[in-house]
């Protein structure tokens, strides 16, 4: 019986999300509109609203759409690969925005400068990833380069593979970026004496570690901010 399934269409023109985005604008829309309208269409039981507001509610918001990977998303009912890529391609050019600065130069002042680049990359990943910013003589921004993924140790995060990268690019100082997947971005004893070991290492070769950034779950630790570089 399908008596009771209403589809986008049976909404009046106003309420209807691609509607309401081209009328008002996008802020107005719910997290469940904005997807519905990525999705287009639902299924022959759901409308597309209803299936964005069950993958929200079941994947317990937006943060499962981020996390999750392709057959994740098509393993939901309604989800084939062709919204699962819709939905994943979107994530990603968000993420790129977010990253994105127009003009040529981008100045590193401060540490909330450095989160605000790599944020929204960083703070869903499942494992430890270690990227490194390269910043010429006026702290302009050089490069994001990435060094290692996997468990911040001595072995991984050896002083060459930090500055085999800064000395190609002629970096005048440089700073570490690793995220903690737990969320928690408070310094570990092997972040801290990984720091302390790159700090050393950047006095010999004349590159100096400005600071050492710990990405979390919207929340960042700077290494330098709290007294540990």
């Amino acid at each position: 019986m399908m008596e009771d399934h209403i589809t986008i269409k049976d909404l009046p023109e106003e309420e209807r999300p691609r509607e309401r985005l081209v009328r008002h604008g996008a802020s107005v829309l719910s997290n469940a509109e904005l997807l519905a309208i990525l999705l287009r269409t639902g299924t022959k039981e759901e409308s597309a609203i209803s299936l964005a507001h069950r993958i929200l509610v079941q994947g317990q918001g937006l943060r499962y759409l981020a996390e999750s990977n392709i057959e994740q998303l098509n393993s939901i009912n309604g989800i084939g690969r062709a919204k699962a890529a819709q939905i994943k391609a979107a994530l990603e050019l968000g993420k790129r925005l977010a990253a994105f600065e127009p003009g040529e130069e981008k100045p590193i002042k401060c540490p909330q400068d450095v989160a605000g680049l790599l944020m929204e990359e960083m703070r869903y990943l499942k494992k430890e990833h270690m990227k490194l910013v390269l910043m010429n003589v006026k702290c302009n921004l050089i490069s994001v380069e990435e060094i290692s993924i996997g468990s911040l140790n001595a072995s991984i995060v050896h002083p060459r593979e930090i500055f085999n990268p800064a000395i190609r690019k002629s970096s005048a100082s440089i700073i570490m970026v690793h995220n903690h997947p737990s969320g928690d971005p408070s310094p570990s004893s092997e972040d801290i004496s990984i720091t302390a070991r790159i700090v050393e290492a950047g006095k010999l070769i004349g590159i100096e570690l400005v600071d050492h950034i710990i990405i979390g779950d919207g929340k960042y630790v700077s290494m330098k901010e709290k007294g540990l570089i």
